[in-house]
């Protein structure tokens, strides 16, 4: 019998009776492990790995054909070197984040708008401060440097909330969700900073992405413009932004992710001027739809490569997406 090693915590009774009837219908049955757990010298009985395995582990996986990895972000799983072959099939769970994770950059935006963590820092004073002018995602220009899944979900929520015009960047020109106004490719990015209000970052972590906002690229930015990058720490030049912040060159940032991770608690970017930092914590499995979406995309391509169908959420391990 074909064999799956499903490794990941969040599992619900649903969530595993979903997973085991699918893979019985397709001649599969499955091993449920906690995520980064699988017994060793087990790892050469599965053909599919579900979830998150040991990365040591991987490589002795002699029989495995296809790693779904139940993140969205699977940079850490691109080199060929830990696989037993190259012709090992990766996909992720994109699709899965982009409720959470947008609601978390409208939560910060909106934050960074209104003035919050001035607020929150007089009122731990027990200060009574006064009004400061506030400005609205509501007729604001709006770039979304990443026009993938996350970024798009953000995007469809900006425009409901009465973003002025959306702006999405991407590899590729080929034409958007309705909810951008305008769509650019990677290599426009500097014609566009200059007439940004909000930069909204969801880039994975490649070698076309890395350093991507540049200090060069930085100093494009308006001194109003936010920055919000929720993709990969490697995309900014941090060095460069936490000096444009303290030299209040830009309003204000937040980032969800950081160089390096976790953040050492010395660290200067703690204490950068208006900079809301969280902890690499906007997508996780913390909403039960983001839990439910990950095992039902499994299930749906696991029907898919049962039948020698394309994964719907391959990754090109040479491009990282």
């Amino acid at each position: 019998m074909r064999k799956i090693a499903a490794m990941e915590d969040f599992f619900s009774e649903e969530h595993r009776r979903q997973i085991v009837e699918t893979a019985e219908k397709v001649g599969f049955t499955v091993d449920f492990y906690p995520r980064d757990t699988l017994p060793a010298g087990r790892e050469t009985e599965y053909e599919v790995f579900y979830g998150f395995p040991p990365m040591d582990l991987l490589k002795k996986a002699v029989n495995l054909k296809w790693y779904c990895c139940s993140f969205a972000g699977v940079d850490k799983f691109l080199s060929d070197d830990i696989y037993p072959n190259p012709d090992v099939m990766l996909s992720n769970s994109s699709g899965a984040y982009g409720t959470t994770i947008s609601e978390h950059m409208i939560m910060v935006t909106l934050m960074l708008l209104r003035h919050m963590p001035t607020y929150v820092e007089t009122v731990r004073k027990h200060q009574w401060h006064e009004s400061i002018p506030m400005r609205s995602i509501c007729g604001s220009t709006i770039t979304v440097l990443g026009a993938g899944d996350i970024g798009t979900n953000f995007a469809r929520r900006a425009k409901a909330m009465g973003a002025k015009l959306i702006r999405g960047v991407r590899r590729t020109a080929k034409a958007g969700d309705p909810c951008y106004d305008e769509m650019y490719t990677f290599d426009r990015l500097d014609e566009i900073l200059p007439k940004t209000e909000i930069l909204v970052m969801a880039l994975p972590s490649t070698p076309d992405t890395v350093g991507m906002l540049s200090r060069e690229r930085i100093a494009l930015l308006d001194k109003d413009a936010i920055v919000v990058n929720v993709g990969r720490g490697t995309a900014i030049d941090q060095d460069a932004l936490m000096d444009a912040l303290n030299e209040e060159r830009i309003a204000g940032a937040a980032l969800d992710v950081m160089m390096p991770e976790p953040l050492p608690a010395d660290h200067p970017l703690w204490d950068a001027k208006n900079l809301i930092i969280t902890p690499h914590i906007s997508g996780n499995m913390s909403l039960g739809i983001t839990r439910d979406l990950d095992v039902a995309m499994f299930c749906e391509d696991l029907e898919n490569y049962a039948v020698g169908r394309p994964l719907k959420r391959y990754v090109n391990r040479k491009i990282g997406y």
